[in-house]
């Protein structure tokens, strides 16, 4: 992942997202996660699957990190969407290696 230390959380979500691998990228979350995405909150496995599939999966998403301080991966996402690559900030929240909370928003 270029020449950017991520965290084992953040390089997993990074590998299964470029892979696109949903069930890879369901792991990555843990039991009672959070992400806030598009104006929306996604909660718990099954919602959070919904959003893996409708979001990441669908669409073909392949992220190319461009920086990481203080759990914010800025990165370029690009794929099967209009107006691509656009620059994202994933703000993480991680607790014993696992993401509990995800808010992305445009860069």
């Amino acid at each position: 992942m270029n020449d950017i230390t991520l965290p084992d959380a953040v390089e997993n979500f990074v590998t299964a997202t470029n892979a696109h691998d949903a069930n890879a990228l369901a792991a990555v979350f843990g039991d009672g996660a959070t992400v806030r995405d598009d104006g929306r909150a996604w909660a718990g496995g099954t919602e959070i699957r919904e959003w893996i599939q409708g979001h990441l999966i669908a669409p073909r998403i392949v992220l190319t990190p461009i920086s990481f301080a203080d759990d914010r991966l800025v990165a370029s996402g690009d794929g099967d969407f209009p107006g691509g690559p656009l620059s994202f900030s994933f703000e993480f929240g991680i607790t014993d290696g696992q993401v509990t909370d995800l808010t992305i928003a445009p860069v």
